[in-house]
């Protein structure tokens, strides 16, 4: 095994010998070993299983080298190696030469400890500028005026000396080359969270991509040899979709590895020589949605063959959305004053009598609507609401920031991502205009998932398993709340109250 590098992430350590990984393999467990060690591990017991988890498996697997995370320990090793501080010896040294201890930018030479004792007590030696010991000096000096670069202009984006400040770069904006420094970090710690966060990110789109194929081999396993080719290519793009991600992960880990080298630098110019392209920004692609509504896609494309099939797939993209549950409870600040709320705020329905209501900025009037108490910002939510025995509803989320007061245009441009029913039969979809929505059941029990990043929003009714409609790459900005419209009562033929049915889904993640 090669040497252990204090500079390399513990991500490319092997479990094993605690070293960086020579031939690294993946196990299907999610973990990652050096070949020889988990080879040495099994020979020396009776049985195979994995050190992390011991999960024991009968016949010994054929372990393929994982070349994505072999190429990224040889880049941080050549790094490692480029990075390595070049040892530099005393100028002043006369038979053997000792280890620099410091270099001096005003004398462009370099002190062992004995002969660098004259700058640390000699008063007009005290002003020199002593840095850690560099071999190339004239890279800290202005080839110009033969002065140390100790200043930076901001105007011009680069380090100049005290000459340059008052001639070349007169009435520009300079600083000390370490307050410039200590803003760059500042800035380049700011980027090197959001690689990070772009790698958490790519990891969930390929556990996303990674569930959507296992929901699909399993919903096809029983389908007829026609349906074999398209299996086989919805494969290969999947597994050419994870391939790139995973491409794009080594190169954002790679970029991670140098700015956190970059960041533990006190070098100061070469920390500004290098900022500029380590922390701009970066051709990175914008990844489409991709989750396990592409399978249902796919598979209404062959509606006329496989309706079975698709119900059976579009239940189990249903049993991934509701672990996603939250619990809804209604506004009464926001009701309308025709609404009676239920005491506990999850049923809703539309009176004869207008209540007394204080006549609040976030209250809708005058139509006869209600949010949730509770606003979501990020990730995903689902919830479910019963609208049996009902001839009208609106159903759906819409951002903190929409009218609530006078006529209401209910689109994705005013902030309304819902759909309705009315005279008891006609489903649209609020999307502007109205998109009419083809039902083979009339839903009883309708919920709602959010993927906030994705865009997403769908709605599905859930005994039937099956998709009502989706509103996709969508932009979100503000806070999203659930939404409700009983509707008026119609003189009683629509008295049933809009319910939020209590869920309790297990993560199945």
């Amino acid at each position: 095994m090669s040497s252990s590098m204090s500079s390399l992430s513990e991500d490319i350590q092997c479990y094993i010998c605690l070293d960086v990984f020579t031939d690294p393999v993946s196990t299907p467990c999610g973990h990652n070993f050096c070949k020889i060690c988990l080879n040495k591990c099994w020979d020396n017991s009776q049985t195979c299983s994995y050190p992390n988890c011991k999960e024991a498996f009968k016949q010994r697997p054929d372990l393929k080298i994982n070349t994505t995370l072999r190429e990224l320990v040889d880049h941080c090793k050549k790094k490692s190696e480029t990075l390595k501080t070049t040892e530099v010896l005393c100028d002043f040294c006369e038979e053997r030469k000792l280890k620099a201890l410091k270099s001096c930018l005003v004398c462009q030479s370099s002190y062992c400890e004995t002969h660098l004792e004259p700058h640390l007590r000699v008063t007009r030696l005290k002003k020199h500028k002593l840095m850690d010991p560099v071999s190339n000096m004239e890279d800290y000096i202005c080839q110009k005026h033969e002065r140390p670069l100790d200043l930076f202009c901001r105007d011009d984006q680069t380090c100049v000396c005290s000459i340059c400040s008052v001639t070349d770069h007169k009435n520009h904006n300079t600083v000390a080359i370490e307050e410039e420094s200590q803003e760059k970090k500042t800035e380049l710690m700011k980027t090197q969270k959001d690689v990070q966060l772009m790698i958490e990110n790519r990891n969930k789109k390929i556990e996303d991509i990674k569930h959507s194929a296992e929901v699909r081999k399993g919903c096809y396993t029983e389908l007829l040899e026609m349906m074999e080719e398209q299996q086989k290519a919805a494969e290969k793009q999947e597994q050419e979709l994870i391939e790139e991600l995973e491409q794009e992960i080594t190169e954002l880990k790679m970029r991670n590895t140098e700015l956190e080298q970059l960041s533990h630098t006190e070098d100061h110019l070469h920390f500004l020589q290098n900022y500029s392209s380590l922390c701009s920004p970066r051709n990175t692609r914008n990844w489409p949605e991709i989750s396990i509504k592409t399978l249902r896609r796919d598979l209404t494309q062959l509606k006329g063959t496989i309706d079975e099939k698709l119900t059976l797939t579009v239940s189990a993209e249903l049993k991934w959305m509701q672990q996603y549950a939250v619990d809804v409870t209604l506004d009464q600040d926001t009701a309308h004053p025709y609404l009676i709320l239920s005491d506990d705020g999850k049923q809703v329905r539309c009176g004869d009598i207008r209540q007394k209501l204080p006549d609040k900025p976030e209250r809708f009037d005058p139509c006869p609507c209600v949010l949730g108490k509770e606003g979501f910002s990020s990730g995903r939510f689902y919830f479910e609401v019963q609208v049996k025995g009902k001839t009208k509803w609106d159903l759906g989320v819409v951002r903190e920031s929409i009218n609530r007061k006078g006529p209401i245009t209910a689109s994705p441009r005013d902030g309304y991502w819902t759909v309705f029913l009315r005279n008891g039969d006609k489903y649209e979809a609020f999307v502007g205009p109205h998109v009419s929505l083809s039902l083979r059941v009339k839903p009883q029990q309708v919920g709602v998932f959010v993927d906030y990043e994705e865009g997403l929003v769908s709605f599905y009714d859930v005994e039937s398993s099956s998709h009502i409609y989706s509103f996709t790459a969508q932009s979100f900005t503000e806070k999203l709340y659930p939404y409700f419209s009983p509707c008026n009562n119609d003189g009683g033929k629509n008295s049933s109250p809009l319910i939020i049915k209590p869920l309790n889904y297990k993560k199945l993640i």
